[in-house]
């Protein structure tokens, strides 16, 4: 039957035209997401307060660019015609209003819907409505969805994105399409050309190494969401990404736990979506935020997923390749005390086998960059000497 349902998705997609909108997401989007704060408590003002902090801040400049309401703007029933409509006291002006001020600053606008009959939060879901929710969106100029997965029975997860796809498509405006089913139907199997991005974890929630249950269901701390799936690397790439959730960063993890945070999802090659309260945030957590050289491992332009080297003595270490034969390293210290470690890079052979990318470090030698530091460490032809503070990070990229 699997297979039945998916060759008739094929063949729908072929025989109508429809696809997903190309030349989007080359890079992970960056961007802010209204749920890991702020849940369904959402209106207009909260919403072009964080657009103001976008160019305050920094972070337009950083690269950031989308501002995505997740669950709880609409209003608990359609209108008289079916439509979607913005609760009025949260949204009194409406969502083109919204839309047309976040765009004025240069930035773009997302909204959140769910492949269910309701969404997570319990409002009206898209099932049944996908093509008349895709006009309202195209109405309302918007620039991306997030696209939810509760309350969906037994559905087929393929086909219920794949006809949100296309009616993405026939509105006409191009819309970043982010699949967020949690990883349980491996879309990384199937959802290249469905989607732009697919979340590939449950929710992640503000803890290093942790798991919060919420009865049938449970959140995630962040290495929890790294270490959860195996062998879907190969799957990212220009337009299509594996996303790890939203970021905690600024959430109440400790400063070194952000940076780390930060530093492997920018080495995962995973959407940078803010989850804080921009508005209140540290100088040391939009520093974190805003670090354009960590930033750029993570738009490196060949959009290659980053790897575990090795895992030993309560050190990880992560391997990215990246553009122009360099590459990025990143060491994690996952003890609870300071570690000082000694690296001797002739003795590793540093490689991609999935990528076909190798480098000889007997014969080749590279310039080393802190990044979040800022500063040159010297270069391979001598061994690497730190002192990284718990659950802290160093992150290096290797430049010939």
């Amino acid at each position: 039957m699997k297979k039945i349902t998916q060759i008739l998705v094929l063949l729908i997609a072929v025989f109508s035209n429809a696809q997903k909108f190309e030349n989007l997401a080359q890079t992970p989007p960056q961007g802010w997401n209204s749920w890991n704060t702020f849940g369904t408590d959402i209106n207009e003002t909260l919403v072009k307060g964080i657009a103001d902090k976008f160019i305050e801040l920094g972070l337009k400049d950083a690269g950031y660019q989308y501002i995505v309401l997740d669950d709880g703007w609409m209003a608990k029933e359609r209108d008289g015609n079916g439509n979607l409509v913005a609760d009025p006291e949260k949204f009194p002006n409406g969502m083109k209003h919204l839309a047309d001020y976040i765009h004025s600053k240069g930035l773009k606008f997302g909204l959140y819907n769910c492949a269910g009959a309701t969404t997570c939060a319990g409002y009206p879901g898209s099932r049944g409505h996908e093509y008349q929710d895709a006009q309202t969106y195209a109405s309302w100029d918007i620039d991306y969805l997030k696209y939810d997965w509760c309350d969906t029975g037994k559905i087929n997860a393929e086909s219920a994105y794949t006809t949100m796809r296309d009616a993405l498509y026939k509105a006409g405006r191009p819309v970043v399409f982010s699949i967020c089913e949690w990883g349980d139907n491996e879309p990384w199997k199937w959802a290249k050309d469905v989607g732009h991005l697919w979340r590939v974890t449950g929710d992640i929630i503000n803890c290093w190494d942790c798991e919060v249950g919420h009865g049938s269901w449970s959140s995630s701390g962040v290495w929890k969401i790294i270490n959860m799936r195996k062998e879907i690397r190969k799957s990212a790439g220009p337009g299509h990404w594996n996303d790890f959730d939203m970021m905690e960063v600024g959430n109440g993890m400790t400063n070194a736990e952000d940076r780390s945070h930060f530093a492997m999802w920018s080495m995962l090659a995973s959407p940078l979506i803010m989850g804080n309260d921009l508005r209140t945030a540290s100088k040391e957590t939009i520093k974190t935020l805003s670090n354009k050289e960590v930033i750029n491992v993570n738009q490196d332009k060949l959009g290659i997923q980053g790897f575990r080297f090795t895992n030993e003595n309560n050190m990880e270490i992560w391997i990215k390749p990246l553009d122009n034969n360099q590459w990025a390293l990143t060491f994690v210290n996952m003890s609870n005390h300071p570690l000082d470690f000694v690296f001797d890079w002739k003795n590793h052979d540093i490689g991609d086998d999935v990528n076909g990318r190798y480098v000889d470090m007997i014969k080749n030698t590279f310039q080393i960059r802190d990044l979040f530091n800022h500063k040159n460490l010297g270069d391979t032809s001598t061994n690497l000497k730190a002192r990284i503070e718990p659950h802290d990070v160093l992150m290096v990229t290797l430049n010939k």
